[in-house]
């Protein structure tokens, strides 16, 4: 048997939805992260608890990029696909790469199972895989007389057949089992017979890919080469809520969450329920509005006060928000984007409420905006949202996407000693105290206490009246307070870095991206820097303000092209805000996050039109 060593590989694991294929590629994800590769992972599946059984509708799939390099994106088409059922294998069948292997399960592609998934013949018998390598292992029957003695009922056993494929999978990329059977005794501590069950189809799996004469060779992926640390495997949502955590510790504030659970934003909540040790307060409230009411609320009584959603929910939140910018006071907003308008795409990926956190509500209300760009640099940006607002005392909206939410990354453990100082605006003496009293640097007033001796005062959704923050109907006062709350929001951009970009001495096209788009962007742009072409990259985190060096930037670029997952948001509010260039567009709107292949075809033609 031939061992081939790859810098990468995409393997794609699909099938229904309750086929157990996210569990699939997780488990392989944990596996080779624990080796030391980098890692892109896409987890996509249908928005239904248990989507239409056997249709192209109903497939769920995790597909992850991993190698020793240059791993930016979760690839634009599996090197290796398995397919549980005819319908996985439909719905994959227009993005294969002509050498692809793929394993199907045998065992599922019966008349009935090929008419439902749309296929007028057996693709198995009629040519149309003919470009590829074809593992077919009766994974289902095998899964059943494997475990035939262990006294399990029938739908327990038919479960772990995603174990049978996943062992297959460990085979071929010369994988160890270890980590995968030490998290079914502690998954299944207290079920012995499950315990057994899994590890012994997860080995009949990896034994029959051993012997099956179908696989012409083995692949082994080199372990990447990583800056000293400890290392874990997390989604964005967790390192979200881990970042979140992290900023009330350095602000010295017990960390509230005020939500009501959303997808793909819920896993936030469930991960800081966990953490009701470090001091959380977590709040499901019994609707949207609650949820950032109770953080408000919070929020004045001297928490950092964190409310969580998706577009919808943000919707919802848009008058309380307005409050929050009312009355000054530090608040975190986090926007786990999806497909939208209504209900839209729950499941799906798209960057479709920047419009919305921009000016999504009632009257002059700025808001700082910024965005997160890989899995674990959710953490990043959402320690970086609490700080700006505790040290400028304004609502933050972070803006994460359901790819990167649920996407996975190595991240670098970092301990609290690395972490940049946060220093709440709290007042500290008695002395000429007024509650809209500002900061000469920021135009942030402080932040104090309710009750405490000597700073009482009153506070409300009304206009306030400069310094005493009376209630106040004058016209020029609210005029004033309007240019006020709008100046402390641009203020912030002297406390962010200069924007940065990657393409020295590049003056030709220069691509715009932000929020989760950042690796495959930073991908397609760098093959072709490698090609020679003359080409740059600028990604934005910070919205609203924008970095201070932002028009100069554009100043030396011929051509500009904006790519989003929208219909032009972002470069909508570019130019605006920069009328003087123009910028094109490259958007998509599919559910999915942009392909290198994609972007490099785009890219070359407007390099190629000048």
């Amino acid at each position: 048997m031939i061992k081939t060593e790859l810098k990468s590989a995409v393997i794609k694991f699909a099938g229904d939805s309750g086929d157990g294929m996210q569990l699939a590629g997780m488990l392989f994800t944990d596996t080779t992260a624990n080796k030391g590769n980098e890692i892109a992972t896409f987890p996509d599946f249908p928005s239904e608890i248990r989507a239409p059984q056997g249709t192209v509708a109903g497939v769920s799939g995790f597909q992850i990029h991993f190698g020793e390099s240059g791993v930016y994106s979760p690839g634009d088409a599996p090197d290796v696909l398995i397919a549980m059922n005819p319908a996985a294998l439909k719905a994959n069948l227009s993005n294969l790469k002509p050498a692809c292997t793929i394993i199907i399960d045998s065992d599922n592609f019966t008349e009935r199972a090929i008419g439902k998934a749309g296929f007028s013949r057996n693709p198995l018998e009629n040519g149309i895989l003919s470009d590829y390598q074809i593992i077919e292992a009766p994974i289902t029957s095998l899964t059943k007389s494997s475990i035939a003695d262990l006294g399990l009922d029938n739908k327990s056993v038919v479960r772990c057949k995603n174990m049978f494929a996943l062992g297959m999978v460990f085979w071929l990329f010369n994988e160890s089992l270890d980590q995968t059977i030490n998290f079914f005794k502690q998954k299944f501590a207290k079920k012995p017979a499950l315990v057994k069950a899994n590890i012994k189809v997860l080995q009949t799996g990896f034994h029959f890919a051993e012997t099956v004469e179908a696989f012409t060779s083995s692949f082994f992926v080199p372990s990447a080469k990583k800056v000293a640390g400890i290392y874990r495997n997390l989604t964005g949502n967790q390192a979200t809520a881990w970042g979140l955590l992290a900023a009330a510790k350095k602000a010295n504030r017990d960390l509230f969450l005020g939500t009501y659970p959303i997808t793909p934003a819920t896993d936030i909540l469930h991960e800081l329920t966990k953490h009701k040790w470090a001091g959380v307060k977590i709040f499901q409230a019994e609707d949207e509005i609650a949820g950032v009411c109770s953080a408000i609320g919070a929020s004045f009584a001297g928490d950092l006060a964190v409310t969580t959603t998706s577009g919808p929910g943000m919707a919802l939140k848009t008058e309380a928000i307005g409050l929050a910018i009312m009355t000054e006071l530090p608040l975190v907003i986090v926007n786990v984007q999806r497909g939208g308008p209504s209900t839209g795409l729950p499941t799906k990926t798209e960057q479709s409420d920047l419009s919305q956190a921009l000016y999504g509500r009632n009257g002059d209300s700025p808001a700082v905006v910024i965005s997160a760009s890989t899995p674990a640099t959710c953490f990043d940006w959402a320690f970086e949202a609490c700080r700006i607002a505790v040290e400028h005392m304004t609502p933050v909206i972070l803006l994460t996407e359901s790819y990167i939410a649920n996407g996975t990354e190595p991240w670098k453990i970092k301990l609290l000693d690395e972490l940049a100082e946060i220093h709440p605006n709290t007042a500290e003496s008695h002395e000429d105290w007024q509650p809209y009293k500002r900061d000469k640097k920021t135009l942030a007033r402080k932040w104090v206490v309710p009750g405490t001796t000597g700073f009482e005062h009153r506070i409300g959704g009304l206009e306030k009246e400069d310094i005493t923050g009376n209630v106040s109907y004058m016209p020029l006062n609210h005029e004033k307070m309007v240019h006020l709350r709008a100046e402390k929001v641009a203020m912030v951009t002297n406390d962010i870095p200069l924007q940065k970009v990657k393409g020295r001495n590049a003056n030709q096209l220069l691509v715009i991206g932000w929020g989760g788009q950042f690796g495959i962007l930073f991908g397609a742009v760098s093959k072709l820097q490698i090609e020679g072409k003359n080409i740059a990259f600028t990604h934005f985190n910070y919205i609203h303000p924008l970095p201070r060096n932002t028009k100069k930037i554009f100043e030396g670029f011929e051509r500009i092209v904006v790519c989003e997952l929208n219909n032009g948001q972002f470069a909508n509010y570019l130019q605006a805000q920069f009328p003087e260039y123009r910028f094109e567009r490259f958007n998509k709107m599919q559910g999915l996050p942009f392909t290198v292949k994609e972007l490099k075809g785009k890219f070359n033609e407007l390099l190629n039109d000048d």
